[in-house]
């Protein structure tokens, strides 16, 4: 048990977030399903190594790391991820049509 990897020293909060809402990112690592996706089950792929999407929304966990909130083109997944897992392609200028939420029409 003593080669698990933590980022307890780590406190990603104290800054700004490392990327902007409806930024174009790219996953550096095959994510999947943990249990809190719900729709798939344990082990599922939900972005893979390479997959492009945009950042819709920045949260917090832990009061220690910012969550990043990637809806990814390929296959239409919202994923909660964190920097070290994402990787910046452009700026939110180069931007044609991000997926953003859809707003409720009163």
């Amino acid at each position: 048990m003593n080669n698990i990897v933590r980022d307890s020293d780590v406190v990603e909060l104290s800054g700004p977030p490392a990327f902007s809402f409806g930024e174009k990112v790219r996953a550096r690592l095959t994510i999947r399903n943990d249990g809190t996706f719900h729709g798939k089950e344990i082990g599922d792929i939900l972005a893979k190594k390479g997959d492009v999407g945009y950042v819709i929304s920045i949260g917090t966990f832990l009061q220690q790391f910012y969550i990043y909130g990637v809806e990814f083109i390929e296959s239409g997944n919202r994923v909660g991820m964190k920097r070290k897992e994402l990787d910046r392609i452009g700026a939110c200028e180069e931007m044609d049509d991000p997926p953003w939420p859809e707003e409720a029409v009163s």
